[in-house]
């Protein structure tokens, strides 16, 4: 997956343009794509547009509620167990 595309990505959806907080974000990115691939087992395609915003949205979630106790919310929870089953059923 490509995390520069990724975190260009986030950043347009933070309104963000400045590059003060691109570690911070790129750690959150780089984070996202490692869980989605190696602990839930989603074979991820840098071609595949679901797969590019579904990393965008769960990785703009995890920076905005960076504070908060709350649990994912249910649309990210949606996309995320479709992705695993249409990646065969979760790990490889």
């Amino acid at each position: 997956m490509d995390v520069i595309q990724i975190l260009a990505l986030v950043k347009a959806r933070l309104g963000i343009t400045a590059a003060v907080r691109d570690t911070y974000l790129a750690a959150i990115v780089y984070g996202v794509v490692r869980e989605l691939e190696h602990e839930k087992g989603i074979a991820l395609d840098s071609g595949d547009a679901n797969h590019l915003m579904f990393c965008v949205d769960l990785a703009t979630w995890r920076y905005q509620s960076r504070d908060s106790d709350g649990s994912m919310p249910r649309h990210l929870q949606y996309r995320l167990h479709n992705l695993m089953i249409h990646s065969g059923g979760g790990r490889p």
